[in-house]
């Protein structure tokens, strides 16, 4: 039934009232926040560990996981959960290598690096690539996801939901960082909650229906009915191999994706900038913990919906208005089978994971607009107020522009797949000038130029090239491989043929990347649940 009880929205009421007051309160709790830069954008110095980790988690996980992701669970199975794990192994290497440059030599944005390790060339082109990616894939991507779940789930229209989460998510954003990353510490416990409700649901229902031995039988019968979605390496003969092609688990695209993801990302690592470097790994280690939860909470309900759906369950919910079978429709699904009160939880675990990565998303785009466009081209001698109110229009603006453009969406099937996808165009000439940037001191500007130039022709290439030449797609994990193995190879060669001089401004020393033992240990248990679930579901 598309609708919430009384006691839902009582539950959801509460769940804003909480965000709401709090939100304000962190707000009110520091004034000087809201006339200084550093505080204001990055929340410098006041974020503790657990509320890194959180936010960081918070801002990542929206409708895409909830709603796209649980879809590619509904169609390809377990595999989908790669993103989530290998991102738990990537936050560690993001913490030991990434991490201690940008604190040493106090990074505040992804283009500040590229323009002290670089020039201002390179630096300029990749922060207008970087704000369009956010805007109109990003932020436009969770707007969309985000209205149709609250939708399919409520009742409530797609044009008045996605007004909604616009001046819902503005309102946290324009309190700044320091309101952002506390309020995401409830939002984590929310959306957590809410979602391991729905799993719940999800695994007695398919229990209740198939004879099994309550919530524990139930994974063994999702196990012998849909043994081709517990699989985490996809072969050739798999029809969703284009999408995650084995190969790329191993060496290829998946860690290419992630790393530049987690470690080369603003709306990412700005959590961590504003934190001395143990605070800071340490709450990329709490993240990753965390993101051995998501697959749980998100692929398990779509695995779910998949062996009800083969077993005549949900037969025309799983359909659009032109009857074709739509995964994303899985999980708002078996939110509307939940009791009342707990369809209010999940709804509002849903509304925060929406909430929360827009706001993180939206302060990304105010800090990079604000420090590196505002700043630098338009108003150099801007104050701190006067940034301050740049970066709060920036927010403002780029949150209209996505929900206009967002029901643009509606043409594909399985927009997490989209997301990457075309993410994914500029990821392989990022990562690549990031990484020899970091650790190859020769590199010059003009082979970084060349890489932020190239990347999309080249992903755009690869991504028609089969039906030019009548061969099957290219996996576009694997593209992103080829163009990566592209740019670096040209930064290399360009590096080497141009006269010999070396990066001075970035500092690196070996010391740099000694972590503590606490740090390892952690480290080594996280490393070891990874082993086992891939072992287990390889």
């Amino acid at each position: 039934m598309k609708h919430l009880s009384p006691g839902d929205y009582i539950v959801f009421l509460i769940y804003f009232i909480l965000i709401a007051g709090y939100g304000y309160w962190v707000y009110r709790k520091k004034k000087s926040d809201h006339t200084d830069t550093k505080a204001f954008f990055l929340a410098e110095g006041s974020l503790t560990w657990w509320a890194i980790g959180a936010s960081i988690i918070a801002s990542n996980i929206s409708s895409e996981h909830f709603i796209a992701m649980s879809g590619s669970g509904f169609a390809m199975g377990l595999a989908i959960a790669s993103y989530e794990w290998v991102a738990a192994a990537t936050l560690i290497i993001v913490a030991v290598f990434f991490l201690p440059v940008y604190v040493k030599n106090k990074i505040y944005t992804m283009p500040q690096f590229l323009l002290e390790r670089y020039n201002g060339t390179v630096s300029a082109i990749m922060t207008v690539i970087w704000l369009l990616t956010y805007v109109l894939v990003n932020l436009t991507s969770i707007f969309f996801l985000g209205a149709i779940a609250i939708e399919t789930i409520s009742g409530i229209s797609f044009n008045v939901a996605i007004i909604g989460l616009a001046i819902f998510s503005v309102f946290i954003t324009l309190g700044g960082m320091k309101v952002i990353g506390y309020t995401d510490v409830i939002q984590v416990i929310v959306l957590i909650l809410g979602g391991l409700a729905t799993s719940y649901l999800a695994m007695d229902l398919v229990s209740e229906k198939l004879n099994g031995g309550g919530v524990v039988g139930a994974l063994s019968i999702l196990r012998r009915e849909a043994d081709d979605h517990f699989h985490m390496y996809l072969t050739k003969d798999s029809k969703f191999y284009k999408d995650l092609p084995g190969v790329a688990l191993l060496a290829g695209g998946m860690w290419l994706n992630n790393l530049n993801y987690w470690g080369c990302n603003q709306y990412i690592v700005q959590r961590a900038l504003g934190a001395d470097l143990k605070t800071g790994r340490s709450g990329l280690i709490f993240a990753a913990f965390l993101k051995l939860l998501i697959p749980l909470i998100v692929v398990i309900p779509g695995i779910a919906a998949y062996v009800l759906y083969q077993h005549g369950y949900f037969q025309t919910e799983m359909l659009d208005a032109a009857g074709k079978l739509k995964p994303d429709h899985a999980y708002p699904i078996l939110m509307n089978l939940l009791p009342s009160g707990l369809k209010g939880l999940a709804f509002a675990a849903l509304t925060a994971a929406i909430v929360a990565s827009l706001a993180g998303k939206s302060n990304s785009i105010s800090t990079i607009f604000t420090l590196d466009i505002y700043k630098k081209h338009i108003n150099k001698g801007a104050s701190d107020r006067q940034m301050i109110v740049a970066g709060r229009w920036a927010v403002i603006l780029s949150s209209v522009v996505a929900v206009l453009i967002a029901p643009t969406l509606r043409t594909f099937d399985q927009v997490y797949q989209f997301i990457q996808e075309y993410v994914g165009f500029i990821s392989p000439g990022v990562f690549a000038i990031f990484l020899l940037g970091l650790f190859w001191k020769r590199t010059t500007s003009t082979a970084a130029i060349v890489s932020a130039l190239i990347t999309i022709p080249l992903s755009v290439f690869f991504k028609f090239l089969p039906d030019f030449i009548g061969i099957e797609p290219i996996p576009f994990l694997n593209s992103m491989m080829m163009v990566f193995s592209i740019c670096l190879a040209t930064m290399v060669i360009i590096t080497l043929a141009g006269p010999k001089m070396e990066n001075k401004t970035i500092k690196m020393d070996s010391s740099m990347f000694k972590v503590e033992t606490s740090f390892i240990v952690w480290s080594m248990l996280i490393l070891g649940i990874l082993a086992a679930l891939y072992t287990v579901f390889w």
